[in-house]
C-alpha cells in the first residue's frame, strides 16, 4: 500500500496494522510533503485492520491534540470495523466527567482495544450492466428513508437481512416504492457513524446517524456481509438493485461537522490527526467555533479539508455510483470568516466540478450560525428544502391562516423565494414533514411534542410544530375525531403532490406512521422509529390516497410543470397557464389577496402550448378549503373549461369518487376542510 495522512502540525505519523490477537505492526512514515505524510508499507491484504498514531505537540490552548497513545481511523478509509467504546482511553487528557476539565496533562491508556479500525478494502465489485436512471428533475419523487427503520419490522424481509442494505434492496420493498410512484429514495445518513457521549452513557446511540466518523465508509452495523469490508459491496449491490428498478439513490450527508464533539469528544479521528486544521477553532483555540449545535464545525475553509469533501463526493459518485446528496446544515460549508458566503471556496468547487454537475444537489438551507437561515440563496445547480412550504401547509390547514397569498406563493413553485437566481420550480424541495419532527400522522393528533424517551426531560425539539391534535392528544377512539384526522391527513398529502416544486414523502407518512409525538427520536433504534408494516391494511386509506394523488401527478405534466408560471395566457383565446379564483368564480380581486382570513382558494392550472406530451391537453381545478363550515364554490366560467370531471376528493377514503361532470359556472357545495381536484372536459371525453 502506498499511504498518505495529511497531518501538517505533527513531527511524525505511524501507520499501524492491528492484528486479531491484538498485536499490533507499526510503520514510520518516512517521508513528509506539503503537509501529508506519505510512504510504501508491504504485504497488506484487502481485510486488514489498520490505523495511525500522530506524534505531535499536546497543547490545547494553541488548539494541538496529538497524543501517540491513540489509534486513529484513517479520514480515507473506505470501510470501517467497530465502535468506540467509553473508556478512559479514548479520550485524549485525563477525563472525568464528574469532575471540572484539565486538559493541561495528555492521557496515556493506549485506547486501540477501545476504538474502531479503517479496513483495507479491495475494489472488485461488478457494476457491469449498471445504468443510472438520471431521472429528470421535474419528474422526480424523493421518499426520505431510514435503512434500519424500513425494513426492521417487514414481513417479507429475512430477519437476518433486516435493517441492512440487503433487506432495503429486497424486491418487497423495490415493488412498494414502485407502486408509490418513488422516483428517488434518500436516505438518512449511512457515512460510518459514532455515537455520542451522553447516548452511550444513557444506553441509547444515534439512530439517525448524524454524527459522521468516516466519509467513505458505509456504516458497519447496515451490513449483513461482515464489517471487514463486506459492507461497501453489499451497498454498491443495493444501488445497482435500486438502478435496475428506475429509482435514483441519493444520500443525506454530513460535512458540516463529525462526532469527536467539543473539547471533552473523543479523540477518534480528525482531532487526534491535527485539530488546528480539520476543525474551525474559536477566538480561544481550546474551543471550537460551532454553527451546527454538535459542538464543533469543520474547516471546509482549509484546501486539504475542502479536498477531503471533495474526493468524499466524488467517490460516492463514481465508486459508488450514488446519484445525489442532501447536504445537512448546508451553510456551515459556506462560512467564510464565519460569514456564510456562496462564494465560498467548497461551494465553488462543487458548482464546477464536471462529476457532480451530473448528480442531484439539495441544501438543508440553514445552521445555527450568525446570518444561518439561507433558504432561496444557494447557487442555481442547487435545489432546497423549503420550509416555508411546510410552515403554510400545516398552518392553512390547521385554521392558522397563513393568507392566500402565502398558499398560492407554496402551491406555483416559491418563485418568491427562488426566481432572482433564474431558477426554476424544482429548486423547490417541497416536504410538509421531515425525518426532523412529527410524522404526518403526528402532526394531525398532537399539540405538543413528548420526548421522554430521550431521557433528555423533553428540552430537546422544537416546541413550534405548527400541529393540531383535533381536540384530543394522542391517539383516541373517538371516531369523529379520527375521521377528522384522517380526512386532514387526505389535506396534506394532496397539498404536498399537487404543488409545483418537488414532492419528498417521508417513509410511513403514506401509511400514518406514528412517533408517539416524538418529534426528535434522533436516538430511538427501536419501534418508535421503524416502520410498522401492518398499517399497510389498517390504514390503506391513507396508502391508497397516497398511489392515487401520485399518479394523478405522474400522468399529468400540469402537476409537474418545469417552468413558473405568470398569470400570462397561453393560446389565442386568452386562457391563462394559472388563476387564482374565490368562491363566487371570478379571479381573487386585489383586495381578497390581502385578506388574511380566507379559508378557500381555487387553483386553476393550464398545461396548453406548454407541452406536447401525453395529456398535456388537459387543465385542472384544484380547491383548497380549509374553514370547518360547509361553503358555496362557484367553478370558473366557459371562458376556462367548458366542463369539469371530479377526479379527487379528500373527504372519501383514499380520494376516490364516482366520476361526476360538472358544467362551467356549477355551484358546489364544499365540506368542511376538503380538496377536491377536476380535470377539464374535453370534446372527445
Amino acid at each position: 500500500m502506498n499511504v498518505a495522512l495529511f497531518a501538517d502540525n505533527a513531527t511524525a505519523v505511524d501507520f499501524c496494522v492491528r492484528e486479531d490477537d491484538g498485536g499490533e505492526t507499526r510503520w514510520r512514515l518516512p517521508d513528509k510533503a506539503r503537509g501529508i505524510w506519505h510512504g510504501f508499507v508491504p504485504n497488506i491484504a484487502a481485510g486488514a485492520r489498520y490505523g495511525f498514531r500522530v506524534h505531535g505537540e499536546w497543547d490545547p490552548s494553541l488548539g494541538h491534540r496529538h497524543n501517540p497513545h491513540k489509534f486513529l481511523v484513517d479520514p480515507y478509509a473506505k470501510a470501517i470495523d467497530g465502535d468506540w467504546i467509553l473508556h478512559q482511553a479514548v479520550f485524549g487528557y485525563r477525563y472525568n466527567p464528574d469532575q471540572p476539565d484539565d486538559e493541561s496533562v495528555p492521557d496515556t491508556h493506549d485506547s486501540a482495544a477501545f476504538v474502531p479500525s479503517s479496513i483495507v478494502v479491495a475494489n472488485d465489485f461488478d457494476w457491469s450492466g449498471d445504468v443510472k436512471p438520471d431521472i429528470r428533475w421535474h419528474r422526480s419523487v424523493i421518499y426520505e428513508a431510514h435503512v434500519k427503520g424500513m425494513t426492521m419490522l417487514h414481513p417479507a424481509v429475512p430477519e437476518h437481512l433486516r435493517g441492512t442494505y440487503a433487506g432495503l434492496a429486497h424486491e418487497a420493498i423495490i415493488e412498494y416504492l414502485l407502486s408509490l410512484g418513488v422516483t428517488a429514495i434518500e436516505l438518512l445518513p449511512i457515512h460510518q457513524i459514532g455515537h455520542e457521549e451522553h447516548l452511550l452513557r444513557n444506553g441509547l446511540v444515534n439512530y439517525w446517524g448524524y454524527n459522521t466518523l468516516g466519509y467513505f465508509a458505509p456504516h458497519h452495523a447496515y451490513s449483513a456481509s461482515g464489517t471487514r469490508g463486506g459492507q461497501v459491496n453489499e451497498f454498491k449491490n443495493m444501488v445497482k438493485t435500486f438502478h435496475q428498478a428506475g429509482i435514483e439513490v441519493l444520500l443525506d450527508v454530513v460535512y458540516n461537522h463529525t462526532c469527536e464533539g467539543g473539547p471533552r469528544g473523543p479523540l477518534l479521528s480528525f482531532k487526534g490527526i491535527d485539530n488546528a486544521n480539520y476543525y474551525r477553532l474559536a477566538e480561544d483555540p481550546q474551543f471550537y467555533f460551532d454553527t451546527t449545535g454538535c459542538s464543533n464545525t469543520l474547516n471546509t475553509w482549509h484546501p486539504q479539508v475542502m479536498q477531503l469533501v471533495m474526493d468524499s463526493l466524488r467517490y460516492w459518485v463514481e465508486e459508488m455510483h450514488v446519484d445525489g446528496f442532501r447536504f445537512d446544515l448546508a451553510p456551515a460549508l459556506a462560512r467564510m470568516n464565519h460569514d456564510v458566503d456562496m462564494r465560498a471556496p467548497l461551494i465553488q468547487a462543487m458548482g464546477q466540478d464536471p462529476v457532480l454537475q451530473s448528480v442531484k444537489l439539495i441544501a438543508e438551507p440553514w445552521d445555527i450560525g450568525p446570518g444561518g437561515y439561507q433558504v432561496g440563496n444557494f447557487p442555481r445547480i442547487w435545489s432546497e428544502w423549503n420550509d416555508r412550504f411546510r410552515d403554510t401547509s400545516r398552518d392553512f390547514w390547521r385554521g392558522a391562516a397563513p393568507g392566500i397569498a402565502e398558499l398560492a406563493s407554496r402551491l406555483s413553485g416559491s418563485a418568491d423565494l427562488f426566481v432572482d437566481e433564474d431558477r426554476r420550480p424544482r429548486a423547490s424541495i417541497n416536504y410538509v414533514t421531515a425525518h426532523d419532527g412529527f410524522t404526518m400522522w403526528d402532526v394531525v393528533c398532537y399539540n405538543h411534542k413528548h420526548n421522554e424517551a430521550n431521557l433528555e426531560h423533553n428540552k430537546d425539539g422544537s416546541d413550534s410544530n405548527r400541529s393540531w391534535n383535533h381536540g384530543h392528544e394522542g391517539e383516541t377512539t373517538n371516531r369523529s375525531i379520527n375521521a377528522l384526522r384522517m380526512q386532514q391527513h387526505r389535506n396534506l398529502l394532496a397539498t404536498l403532490t399537487l404543488a409545483s416544486g418537488i414532492p419528498m414523502l417521508v417513509a410511513g407518512d403514506e401509511l400514518g406512521r406514528t412517533q408517539g409525538g416524538n418529534n426528535n427520536p434522533y436516538c430511538q433504534d427501536n419501534e418508535i422509529s421503524w416502520i410498522d408494516w401492518s398499517l399497510q391494511e389498517k390504514n390503506t386509506d391513507l396508502l391508497e390516497t397516497t398511489r392515487h394523488l401520485m399518479q394523478l401527478r405522474k400522468m399529468y405534466p400540469a402537476f409537474r410543470h418545469r417552468n413558473y408560471r405568470w398569470g400570462a395566457p397561453t393560446n389565442q383565446q386568452g386562457v391563462k397557464d394559472i388563476g387564482w379564483f374565490a368562491t363566487h368564480g371570478q379571479e381573487l380581486t386585489e383586495e381578497e389577496w390581502l385578506d388574511t382570513e380566507l379559508r378557500t382558494l381555487g387553483m386553476f392550472l393550464n398545461q396548453n402550448a406548454y407541452s406536447t406530451l401525453e395529456n398535456s391537453e388537459y387543465a385542472f381545478f384544484v380547491i383548497f378549503h380549509a374553514d370547518d363550515e360547509v361553503r358555496d364554490f362557484t367553478l370558473p366560467d366557459s371562458h376556462w373549461a367548458l366542463g369539469w370531471q371530479i377526479e379527487f376528493d379528500s373527504t372519501h377514503p383514499g380520494g376516490k369518487v364516482e366520476a361526476l361532470t360538472y358544467s362551467a359556472s356549477s355551484v358546489l357545495r364544499l365540506q368542511p376542510r376538503s380538496v377536491l381536484v377536476f380535470r377539464q372536459v374535453l370534446v372527445s371525453d
